[in-house]
């Protein structure tokens, strides 16, 4: 059957979460994700494959809730009609039917660029992550980590445990910033916890705070990568196979502005706007979860938490749930504030530096221009593959600008999928 109480976007954190609540309260769920395994970006490899016992729980109880369909390996391609959304399997499409919509389709990597960040060997951090969670050999090849956040450590941690020869991690977060962060990460002990053993798996690994990469050199491939420490003027050189950089993540709303939502937009990210129910503009459809704002794991399950209650009928449920979210919402702020981007990085791109990679658009020829439509007419940027998923986060950043519309449809589609 293709029609739901609740359907589910995403099974990550938020979405594994949501699924989970309304699915305990007798709704039938259907739960539609992308991968062949459920676990978002931060549970990759399956949920039941975790050392965080609270993926182990859900998805056991999912996987045994007669009240939950699982749809794997499939993609929304846009929305028919209200309460419907079209969707595409590796071998066929359906229209599934819902009564009520969570969306927790998560984040992305921010990418910035650099002179030479196109070079072969230069990857997103979190996508060298999980390529080597994946099998991609890494072992024996020295890898410099670098940009931004606390989820570089997680993505150095891995690395090393697949064999890979971490250079350094490059931080471009200040110490006094990074200080007043671990001082506030007292208010939530999990958090001292994770760093403690993260700590323990890097030991060894140059930690260069306050530093940035400037460019990326090679002769066809990635061979050397040169940052700048502090306000010095020289650069220092760092020889490498990879270079794994990512300066925190956006969150995915396509989804949500293709159903109409509104999003707001801060800091140059734009996120979907929610009440205190997790319910957006669009009646029916809840958003929790990286699409609301990146905070984290435990941000996400509080608000897939409540957003599968409110779903599923359980407003005082929900409403028990909200001193657990305004607590790692305040981690969330700490978060953004530790480690907020230096304006040095809006400067290193020179005009021959390729901005929007898919149609291979330099930032010369980007900054004469007012807006995101007026870049597209002229030269293409964010018409390629990606349709501005990987330059959209940069150009929000560099001149100011937000897509006006969303393509459709969302994602790659057969002829035949779209041709009922």
């Amino acid at each position: 059957m293709s029609r739901y109480d609740v359907l589910v976007v995403g099974a990550g954190p938020a979405g594994l979460a949501a699924a989970h609540a309304a699915a305990a309260h007798g709704a039938r769920v259907g739960i539609v994700d992308d991968n062949p395994l459920a676990g978002g970006q931060i549970w990759r490899g399956g949920p039941d494959q975790q050392k965080d016992g609270r993926a182990q729980r859900m998805w056991s109880d999912l996987l045994a809730a007669p009240n939950v369909i699982r749809l794997p390996q499939t993609r929304v391609l846009y929305a028919p009609e209200p309460g419907q959304l079209r969707v595409q399997t590796p071998t066929s499409a359906a229209t599934l039917h819902y009564e009520k919509l969570i969306l927790a389709t998560g984040a992305r990597e921010r990418l910035l660029p650099f002179p030479g960040w196109t070079l072969p060997g230069v990857t997103g951090a979190g996508g060298l992550q999980a390529l080597s969670k994946g099998g991609y050999p890494v072992q024996g090849k020295r890898v410099v980590v670098a940009g931004s956040g606390p989820l570089l450590l997680a993505v150095a941690a891995t690395l090393r445990d697949k064999g890979a020869e971490i250079v350094a991690i490059v931080e471009q977060a200040p110490l006094q910033a990074l200080a007043r962060f671990g001082f506030g990460l007292l208010a939530t002990p999990s958090k001292i916890t994770q760093a403690l053993q993260l700590a323990a798996q890097l030991g060894g690994i140059p930690y260069l705070r306050n530093s940035h990469v400037h460019s990326a050199h090679g002769d066809g491939t990635l061979q050397s990568i040169l940052i700048q420490r502090g306000g010095a003027r020289e650069l220092e050189a760092l020889q490498c196979d990879y270079l794994a950089c990512g300066y925190g993540l956006l969150p995915n709303v396509e989804l949500a502005q293709a159903l109409g939502c509104a999003t707001v937009s801060r800091n140059g990210q734009t996120s979907v706007q929610v009440d205190e129910e997790q319910h957006t503009s669009v009646s029916g459809v809840y958003c929790a979860g990286e699409g609301t704002g990146v905070g984290g794991v435990d941000l996400a399950l509080a608000e897939g938490r409540i957003a599968g209650l409110m779903a599923s009928g359980q407003h005082t449920a929900a409403q028990e749930m909200h001193a657990e979210r305004a607590r790692w919402k305040k981690f969330a702020v700490r978060l953004e504030r530790a480690f907020a981007l230096r304006p040095e990085l809006l400067a290193l791109a020179g005009d021959d530096t390729i901005v929007c990679r898919c149609e291979d658009v330099c930032h010369g020829e980007l900054r004469t221009h007012t807006s995101w439509r007026s870049a597209k007419l002229q030269t293409r940027c964010g018409m390629g593959p990606c349709q501005g998923r990987i330059c959209g986060g940069a150009t929000e950043l560099l001149y100011g600008w937000r897509p006006d519309a969303v393509r459709m449809p969302i994602s790659p589609a057969r002829v035949a999928s779209i041709i009922d």
